[in-house]
């Protein structure tokens, strides 16, 4: 890695389809913890996402997770929320993470606590989204904090913001990402969307606005264990998009699993043919053994466009 790019940053900048993964630091106090889940990633993505609080949920704390995963040479984009930590605890460990050899961050706003199995917990939001790019984005262009404090060196952050792909009807027009975009975003991981039709039609309306390829844009997928757990997806995690084509497929399998990862892998091929995608993010919380082997098929379909 040079001063100015990062793995993932080189890799679409070449225009490489570029692959990341993730998971989710362990409820433990022990590195090798951390280590056992990204092990079997490394060589596989562009980099592993560490969650920070996903689902509400306590876990080993990302900055660590993330530090942990740099120092083995796997490399980390570490989860920064704006839910638990005030816009000075923030700008603290938008430093730390620098400090630490974490370039990528993806900033987001962070589920509601009361989703969580803690829901006393009471939410911070001092910042949006929006608010934490502006922040991040200032200590890395200006080298200064929002109040004008310069720093001593500034952190060569590459950044990244979450996004739910729609179908887009008449008249839709990309207004939260266009400002996440000017608040200086550089790249995009969204959520499920398992239809590449829709993919299609969201990216060429994001290109209309001007904001491919001006901004990166990840596809988030997932290899499916079962047409249950599509279901319960659907259901559950809001804007996740998994046609009813795909249930079909998963419930006609003798091997419910090996289908999932099929379909995931298609629908990479797919993906990576569609204009204005960078690339695909492998997301798989209740199936995280299955990331390894769709990455490894995948990979024989990397290619420079």
């Amino acid at each position: 890695m040079n001063h100015q790019q990062t793995s993932l940053s080189s890799a679409l900048a070449a225009r490489r389809f570029a692959l990341t993964a993730e998971i989710a630091p362990p409820l433990s106090g022990e590195a090798d913890d951390v280590i056992r889940l990204a092990r079997p990633l490394k060589g596989l993505v562009d980099a592993v996402n560490v969650t920070d609080g996903a689902g509400a949920r306590a876990h080993m704390g990302a900055s660590a997770a993330a530090a942990i995963l740099a120092r083995e040479g796997i490399e980390p984009i570490q989860q920064f929320t704006c839910r638990d930590r005030n816009r000075i605890a923030l700008q603290g460990d938008l430093l730390a993470a620098a400090a630490l050899g974490v370039r990528n961050l993806l900033l987001l706003r962070g589920d509601d606590p009361t989703a969580g199995d803690q829901p006393d917990a009471k939410p911070v939001f001092d910042l949006d989204t929006v608010g934490l790019l502006t922040t991040a984005a200032a200590l890395r262009d200006r080298g200064e904090l929002p109040s004008g404090r310069q720093l001593k060196q500034r952190p060569l952050f590459f950044l990244g913001v979450g996004d739910v792909p729609i179908d887009p009807p008449p008249g839709w027009a990309p207004h939260s990402l266009r400002a996440k975009v000017d608040a200086g975003a550089q790249f995009v991981q969204t959520q499920f969307c398992m239809d590449a039709g829709i993919v299609r039609r969201y990216l060429a309306r994001l290109a209309e606005h001007g904001l491919v390829p001006r901004l990166a844009i990840l596809i988030g997928v997932v290899p499916l264990k079962s047409a249950r757990s599509a279901r319960w997806m659907r259901k559950h995690l809001p804007g996740t998009i998994i046609p009813d084509a795909i249930i079909a497929r998963l419930e006609g399998a003798a091997d419910p699993g090996a289908e999932g990862r099929r379909v995931c892998v298609e629908l990479m091929q797919e993906l990576a043919e569609i204009p204005g995608v960078a690339g695909a993010h492998v997301m798989a919380p209740a199936n995280p053994e299955a990331i390894p082997e769709v990455l490894t098929e995948a990979a024989s379909m990397r290619r420079t466009s």
